[in-house]
């Protein structure tokens, strides 16, 4: 049987892994036949220019890459007379339009990083993980308009660990692609694949996460913030200020065993350094002990919290400052900021 001519559409190495599953034992199944991918654009303490994993994946194997800054008709154009199968996009960073979607022969599929209605939206991993999630996955869906509606046809699902952290996610689903294009890709060529609609009274929503996310409320529990604080690894990353330094913390869980963690000393506020086991740095919540397990100054290394604090030390006693935490998660999709009025 003929491959399908396959374009991709992604700006995120989480796409990798099955990118290189299609260039390798995936081929019989599908051609990439072009990329499509978000500009070249400056990162870095350097701020060098410099492709993205997905645009360095497809020149490698001297595959056309399109970068438009806008899905313009003129671009809708170029993209009809590639003549494909079908689209697959996942994590691109552009709204495709009602005839973007509808070119390709076969239709446009997206692969989301969530169990599908639940966290659609920019950042499905880590408010999964933030919001105490045990089990997040991937779905294979048709493409709609609307921000992640589509019918799902199959998800792979994977666990969440205690001790995961976004980067751990997102690598456990980067994998998961495989497995699911393996079990999909077949029913879109033959068309036999079933879709079921989303139950969209269900859906919750997550939305492009921002620096500020990283601040931390000590009065809540200790499980939340824990979760937090690996969910939002390695960015906006949560930091706390301590003698005008900003110290970041990179893995965090709650003292004591299973589900019930040892109690914070109810004399102390919210916020104040307890000491620190083998583990890590200990601090009272408003429920429970939390155990900051790594942590990092400007300019140096995310260490093993003994040996940050042996060239740092966070005395018992220290009063950390707390700040409002902002809402990740949402029922319904969440507004764009308004632009403050030019002065």
């Amino acid at each position: 049987m003929t491959p399908l001519r396959l374009v991709f559409l992604g700006s995120d190495p989480i796409a990798r892994p099955l990118l290189d599953w299609l260039a390798g034992e995936g081929r019989a199944l599908a051609e990439v036949i072009a990329v499509f991918t978000q500009p070249d654009r400056a990162t870095g303490r350097g701020q060098k220019v410099t492709p993205n994993a997905i645009k360095a994946w497809a020149l490698e194997r001297h595959i056309p890459v399109y970068q438009p800054d806008k899905l313009t008709d003129d671009v809708r154009v170029h993209y009809a007379m590639l003549g494909a199968d079908v689209a697959l996009v996942m994590a691109y960073g552009h709204i495709l339009k009602e005839n973007f979607i509808e070119t390709p022969r076969l239709g446009t599929f997206n692969l989301h990083a969530s169990i599908l209605p639940r966290y659609r939206g920019a950042s499905p991993i880590q408010t999964a993980i933030t919001n105490g999630e045990h089990e997040t996955g991937v779905a294979f869906m048709r493409m709609v308009r609307r921000l992640d509606a589509g019918p799902v046809a199959d998800v792979e699902r994977v666990p969440i660990a205690p001790l995961d952290t976004a980067l751990d996610v997102e690598g456990k689903l980067a994998a998961a692609c495989v497995p699911l294009l393996q079990r999909t890709l077949p029913g879109v060529r033959d068309g036999t694949l079933v879709f079921a609609p989303q139950d969209d009274a269900a859906a919750t929503f997550c939305r492009k996460l921002e620096k500020e996310d990283g601040a931390l409320d000590f009065h809540v529990p200790a499980t939340t913030l824990a979760a937090r604080i690996n969910g939002l690894f390695p960015w906006p990353a949560c930091s706390v200020e301590f003698s005008g330094t900003l110290v970041k913390f990179g893995l965090a869980d709650v003292t004591g065993t299973g589900d019930t963690p040892v109690s914070a000393d109810t004399t102390k506020a919210p916020g104040t350094v307890l000491g620190a086991d083998a583990e890590g740095l200990l601090i009272a919540c408003g429920a429970g002990v939390l155990r900051v397990r790594k942590l990092q100054r400007p300019g140096g290394k995310m260490l093993p919290a003994p040996e940050f604090l042996r060239g740092f030390p966070i005395p018992p006693g220290t009063l950390l400052p707390s700040m409002p935490s902002t809402e990740l998660v949402a029922r319904e999709p969440f507004k764009k900021k308004t632009p403050p009025p030019a002065a």
